[in-house]
């Protein structure tokens, strides 16, 4: 009987120093509403996805919305548009307009890049070997940061698009030297900081910020699961991501933490625009909007970039303007 009861209280000990570290892992700055940043992510592709001349959304997002924080991806298989053959015209005049509008860029490069299907290989790479395709990928990357290290407004470089989330998407399998050959090229080439960025709910953070300068992390609350085949909410708060940014600086010491993409549009089994209002409204509504804003506000990070902006203009073209109002207000 003793034994038994000692073997309980073993248990009882381990389970309360088990939930006195998470419980000390999990606290952490929260900043004061005043203090948090604001921008977005803008992709082209996206934009013409959507029946819409992406230059208007663009100018839009400048001017209405006057956001002064962007995402841009330089996504391969539309700069590279034929083998050795480059076409800068769509993103030069991106960099312009957000020079103009004393705009500061993130500029996201490499073959992963943020959306569907995440790797944006253009056509005639598809016969490549893999070496091959990895050197003419480095060579892609040479020629943007070359092209472009002279924008003073560039911020930093995003190198690959959560890649140690390989199995989401239509990508190969993560080669980590082939990362680290991204980024070292990057370095060589310019001195502006690194953005590596990885899933807030899906992956362990350390191998992205142990490469980062900057680690980003997306942030979602309400998705439809392929594999479960249904909408789900994580089970998870805003201390998931305090304990988990905690652990990580255990092993990692970016010199900076954003939310690279913080949901604000929706996530369903098919793309939004083929969904009918209540089902986009089960994964982003103005009400969710709101939901996530204050989640992401207690989660210790104070620069937030937002997933959705072509969603918003595409629901204000709708008739119902109420996600393009209420982001207008946060920049």
């Amino acid at each position: 009987m003793f034994k038994v009861l000692n073997k309980t209280k073993k248990i009882i000990v381990i389970i309360l120093v088990v939930f006195f570290i998470v419980f000390i892992l999990s606290r952490g700055k929260v900043y004061d509403a005043a203090e948090f940043k604001y921008g977005l992510t803008f992709s082209q592709k996206q934009a013409t996805s959507l029946g819409f001349d992406w230059q208007k959304i663009y100018l839009e997002i400048l001017d209405g919305l006057n956001v002064k924080k962007i995402r841009l991806p330089a996504y391969w298989n539309e700069t590279e548009i034929s083998d050795g053959q480059f076409d800068w015209r769509d993103l030069d005049w991106q960099l312009e307009k957000a020079g103009e509008h004393q705009a500061e860029i993130i500029l996201a490069i490499g073959g992963r890049l943020p959306r569907w299907p995440e790797c944006h290989f253009p056509g005639w790479s598809e016969a490549l070997s893999k070496e091959n395709r990895e050197k003419r990928i480095l060579d892609y990357i040479s020629q943007v940061v070359e092209r472009y290290k002279d924008r003073a407004w560039i911020k930093a470089w995003q190198v690959e698009n959560e890649p140690f989330l390989s199995h989401f998407g239509d990508c190969p399998k993560l080669d980590k030297s082939f990362l680290d050959a991204e980024i070292a090229l990057v370095r060589e080439l310019d001195s502006r900081p690194i953005v590596v960025t990885d899933s807030g709910e899906l992956s362990v953070w350390i191998p992205a910020a142990r490469r980062a300068d900057i680690f980003g992390t997306t942030m979602y609350l309400n998705t439809f699961s392929a594999h479960l085949n249904r909408y789900i909410r994580y089970p998870i708060a805003p201390g998931f991501f305090r304990f988990k940014k905690n652990i990580t600086r255990l092993f990692a010491k970016p010199k900076d933490w954003v939310v690279i993409e913080l949901q604000a549009e929706p996530w369903g089994p098919v793309p939004y625009q083929n969904l009918n209002q209540a089902e986009r409204d089960r994964t982003m509504s103005p009400e969710k909007f709101k939901e996530i804003l204050a989640f992401a506000g207690q989660t210790g990070f104070r620069e937030f970039y937002l997933w959705g902006a072509e969603y918003w203009f595409w629901e204000r073209e709708q008739g119902r303007p109420e996600m393009w109002e209420m982001a207008r207000k946060l920049f």
